[in-house]
């Protein structure tokens, strides 16, 4: 029998935001390898003869190595068995997939991505965001605060001068140098920012400032995201840039995924309180 490996999309934690295909390769799978910040709700969907192992990568915390998650794709698919590699969010971005696709091709092994919804567009929508906006912005760039070699490889002159939607992942908290060094690219002080933690969870939060009080900005749990953008003026009602440092609780929870076959009224997923490194 021979195996094959999906690398699959788990959403940005709201067990609902996963696709229907995702959910239809993890109830056939033998073998879950899963990020740290997938829910219980979400793998719960795997058999119950699947081996079910986390694999994360957390900043501050010894993980597995990169090494070691491609040696077991690679081991486990040639035993014949189905390897569900799950990701949080989208596998394609800031996901490691580069590495682990040049892995699998390097042992011709078979794989197959399945995309999912990444966290921008998940932050975006429940906090009512409009990424682009004809009058504010005609482009959107990903951003990442983590690099492998450590080293900041970003043109911030050259992103400024689009004047885009910025959404940074995993920013960590020195959001003064990111609004240092924004600001000396040209980006106006009063361009508006949120940070949104734990988005589309029922402990979501949001903070919402501009871009010359943005490190008096507070250390909400991981993952955050970083926006950073004048589309933020067309946000929900939850947003006011009158007056800087609003802060939103946690929503109301909302419908949450049962693993049966009809929709229950609990609270969402919850993610852990790290955060993964890209």
């Amino acid at each position: 029998m021979t195996g094959k490996v999906y690398l699959v999309g788990a959403g940005p934690g709201d067990p609902e935001l996963l696709t229907l295909k995702a959910a239809r390769v993890l109830k056939q799978a033998d073998v879950v390898l899963h990020d740290d910040l997938v829910s219980t709700q979400i793998l719960q969907l795997a058999p119950a003869h699947a081996q079910v192992r986390n694999v994360g990568k957390r900043c501050g915390k010894k993980s597995v190595s990169q090494e070691e998650i491609n040696f077991l794709m690679v081991t486990l698919v040639a035993s014949g068995l189905q390897v569900v590699r799950l990701k949080g969010g989208d596998p394609l971005i800031f996901g490691r997939v580069g590495e682990e696709i040049a892995a699998l091709r390097q042992a011709n092994i078979e794989f197959e991505i399945v995309p999912g919804i990444t966290a921008a567009l998940g932050a975006a929508s429940t906090a009512q965001i409009p990424l682009t906006h004809r009058q504010s912005s005609h482009a959107l760039v990903f951003l990442t605060g983590h690099s492998a070699s450590g080293a900041d490889p970003t043109d911030w002159h050259a992103l400024v001068s689009l004047g885009a939607t910025v959404a940074i992942y995993m920013p960590g908290h020195h959001y003064s140098e990111i609004a240092s060094k924004l600001r000396a690219a040209g980006l106006p002080a009063e361009t508006p920012c949120a940070i949104v933690s734990r988005a589309t969870t029922s402990e979501e939060q949001i903070f919402s400032t501009n871009l010359e009080d943005l490190n008096d900005a507070p250390r909400l749990p991981a993952p955050t995201l970083l926006v950073i953008g004048e589309v933020l003026r067309h946000a929900g009602h939850r947003f006011s840039f009158e007056e800087v440092g609003t802060y939103w609780p946690p929503s109301e929870p909302s419908l949450a995924m049962d693993t049966g076959p009809k929709l229950s009224h609990s609270s969402r997923a919850r993610l852990s309180d790290e955060e993964q490194g890209a």
